[in-house]
């Protein structure tokens, strides 16, 4: 298993895509060089164009158990990987751990600045008009009591199901900055982003708090608001059972 984490500002996303610099990529290349054989990664989720990560987790089978340090791979391979990347950790996992399905829980957080920050670009969402940060937390409780998201999904998204089971949702004033957190077990494609410009809706006095309840009924994306930008956007946290990442009897994966 791979811990690892990234600036995404100058990346096309995790997934590799044709004609386009991934964070996928990137480390596949770096670790297939060093262990001499190609590597493919399957990450904890996607993270779309932009979008940042500080904690993301994937893994990789591997036919037979990894004789060289562990410790130096993830140092060659950091020297080997562009400077929006570093790889905290490589260790190895037991064959029934998976990097996506095992995972219990994601949070991100959507960093909002309201003072223009020089020092930060691509790293905050810059919003200088006055939001009303009560009524957005009024607001984004409403989403603890749903379990079907498709309003704040991407159109034509090729998923089986829309549920999502939130478990926290909140906004925090620090400082100049205004952050939302989110945790679920899963996310849709553009679904934090979504929820942040409906929430600032709220914010703003365009839709009231009980409108949100409505949108969320809906199971419209029209009804819901604008999506902000990927760069206030950060995978803060996955999570895995307890157990998870116990020492395996025979080395036969690793996650980064």
């Amino acid at each position: 298993m791979i811990s690892f984490a990234y600036n995404g500002s100058t990346f096309n996303g995790w997934q590799k895509q044709p004609n386009a610099v991934s964070v996928q990529e990137a480390l596949e290349k770096s670790l297939s060089i060093l262990l001499k054989n190609p590597v493919n990664l399957i990450g904890s989720g996607r993270t779309d164009t932009g979008v940042h990560a500080e904690q993301q987790y994937a893994h990789f089978d591997w036919p037979e158990p990894i004789t060289e340090d562990l410790e130096f791979i993830a140092f060659k391979s950091n020297r080997m990987t562009p400077a929006g990347i570093v790889i905290y950790r490589i260790f190895p996992i037991r064959q029934d751990v998976h990097a996506r399905f095992t995972a219990t829980s994601r949070k991100y957080e959507y960093r909002i600045s309201r003072v223009k920050n020089p020092f930060r670009p691509f790293m905050v969402y810059p919003f200088s008009f006055p939001l009303d940060v009560e009524a957005m937390n009024q607001a984004a409780q409403f989403l603890l009591n749903h379990s079907d998201f498709q309003s704040f999904s991407l159109v034509n998204t090729q998923v089986k199901t829309f549920r999502c089971d939130i478990t926290e949702a909140r906004w925090e004033e620090r400082g100049h900055e205004l952050i939302f957190h989110v945790r679920a077990d899963r996310f849709l494609r553009g679904m934090v982003r979504a929820l942040v410009g409906t929430l600032m809706d709220v914010g703003r006095g365009r839709i009231s708090v009980e409108e949100v309840n409505e949108i969320i009924l809906a199971k419209d994306r029209k009804r819901a608001g604008r999506a902000v930008p990927p760069d206030g956007l950060f995978l803060v946290e996955v999570t895995y059972p307890i157990n998870a990442f116990d020492p395996p009897t025979e080395t036969v994966a690793i996650e980064l």
